[in-house]
């Protein structure tokens, strides 16, 4: 045996046992190279897919038949933060309370409160192991407050959102858009809620998010929908908002409601007054500005005392006091963008004010802005009422479903509203808070013959009949002054 190993081979003049050593070792190497780079293989993980950057303020929902397609925002503008008003105590909200969301990073987003001068904070992009979605949130260990104690919104977890919807079962969708789903939703505590899950498309929902965040996350008014909070997990974006328990307006005006409308004269111009009040909230009562740019009938929702309140933000623009407008891409719903907007791009408020005027034409009309099933010349809503009320046929363009006939003061009152809102020359339009002005001597006026009517009727112990006549005549001079000026309306000829 030893004689065979120690045989000379052709290899070298190597002996026959250094030969075999160095082919078992080289055998040993390549499996021990093989070995490694299975292991190292497995433990390599596949990379995360990072959620989309964040992206400038941009559109929102717009959920009525007759839409024109979407064109997104091609140029960029930079707005001073919006002050955090609470319209209901009056003051500002305090520094502590203005919350900031990071939202687009590889690893995290977060939540930060620079008046704590640290992150509350963060949600993870990694999915949840537990199979219920992506992400999880962890609070700040060193101190702090959590979001839901800030006074102006709170952070839903996806998982929450999925339990109080039941999964986003269609069963609980109770509005579809372009831009998302709104669905039904209960949460632990019983309280009902509206979540809407916003659609990913190209980075629509990003955008959405962040500017219905912006524009209405601190905003309270009672005829502004209230935005109770969020969810940001993955590339999920979800906002919650206050469940308004009937529906909106569109259904009620252009819904089967049957024979008469449940829509009285008294409760539309309750409806009228409301949107007034929280659109000059938005554009009198902050800084910046909010211009909603989507004022319609599908965006009013009605609680059951028939109180309006304006919602879906996802359109809104941002307006400082030192820029008169904005230029930007025209979006909006056919039959209520302004003509200067539509034309030149050219946003501010009096663009809100226009479709203001064309919705207040639409409740009294009980008429869509453009409907094509009728007469050429009828087409048109605008255009349609301005030649009743210039035949002086006011009562011509009532709703053939409204119960009762109002009082002919009181109607052309309304009339002249609107036709001043669509005024074809931008400049000559009211602001909000005029017309609030103008809206509310009908309510006061209204409240007035009822309580001029019980005194007549009833006169109280001690006050002679000629003591209430009296009161009635001076109460009929007042209504009188008051509807002065809406006797003749005038009627503004379009600019060519």
């Amino acid at each position: 045996m030893s004689d065979t190993l120690s045989r000379t081979t052709v290899i070298f003049g190597l002996n026959t046992w250094v030969v075999s050593g160095i082919i078992v070792g080289v055998a040993i190497v390549f499996l021990l190279f093989f070995l490694s780079l299975c292991l190292t293989s497995r433990r390599v993980p596949s990379p995360a897919k990072p959620i989309p950057a964040a992206l400038p303020l941009a559109a929102a929902v717009i959920s009525i038949p007759q839409v024109p397609n979407e064109i997104p925002e091609i140029v960029k503008h930079h707005h001073p933060e919006p002050k955090a008003v609470d319209c209901n105590e009056g003051s500002p909200v305090s520094e502590h309370n203005h919350v900031h969301v990071e939202i687009g990073s590889k690893e995290h987003n977060r939540i930060s409160c620079p008046g704590w001068g640290q992150t509350v904070g963060t949600w993870s992009n990694s999915q949840d192991r537990g199979g219920g979605g992506g992400g999880g949130y962890s609070g700040d260990q060193a101190g702090g407050p959590e979001v839901s104690h800030l006074g102006w919104g709170h952070w839903y977890t996806l998982r929450e959102l999925k339990r109080c919807t039941g999964g986003f079962d269609n069963r609980n969708v109770i509005g579809e858009g372009g831009y998302g789903v709104v669905y039904y939703g209960v949460l632990d505590d019983g309280s009902q809620i509206a979540v809407k899950n916003l659609l990913n498309n190209r980075g629509q929902a990003e955008r959405e998010f962040r500017v219905e965040v912006e524009a209405i996350g601190r905003v309270r008014h009672k005829n502004l929908v209230r935005l109770l909070g969020y969810g940001a997990e993955g590339a999920h974006r979800m906002l919650v908002y206050e469940y308004v328990n009937n529906g909106n307006l569109e259904l009620w005006l252009h819904g089967d409601v049957g024979r008469q409308s449940p829509l009285t004269w008294e409760i539309r111009m309750k409806i009228i007054l409301g949107m007034a009040k929280g659109l000059s909230y938005l554009h009198e009562g902050l800084e910046p500005k909010v211009v909603h740019r989507d004022i319609t009938s599908s965006n009013i929702l009605l609680d059951k005392q028939w109180n309006p309140k304006v919602s879906d933000f996802g359109l809104a623009k941002l307006l400082g006091s030192d820029n008169g407008y904005v230029t930007t891409r025209v979006m909006g719903t056919f039959g209520y963008v302004a003509p200067e907007y539509a034309s030149t791009g050219m946003l501010n408020e009096r663009s809100d004010i226009y479709s203001f005027g064309i919705l207040i034409m639409e409740i009294i009309s009980g008429r869509n802005p453009v409907d094509y099933s009728r007469a050429p010349e009828e087409v048109n809503l605008v255009d349609w009422l301005k030649k009743m009320v210039t035949e002086k046929n006011s009562e011509g363009v009532l709703d053939p479903k409204l119960p009762e006939m109002p009082n002919t003061r009181a109607l052309k009152r309304v009339l002249l509203v609107a036709l001043k809102c669509v005024d074809p020359t931008a400049q000559k339009r009211p602001k909000m808070g005029h017309v609030v002005h103008m809206l509310e001597p009908e309510e006061s006026s209204f409240k007035e013959d009822r309580r001029t009517s019980r005194e007549t009727t009833q006169p109280p112990v001690g006050i002679h009949q000629s003591g209430s006549t009296e009161n009635t005549s001076s109460a009929a001079s007042r209504n009188d002054d008051a509807g002065e000026g809406v006797a003749q309306i005038h009627v503004p000829k379009n600019e060519a």
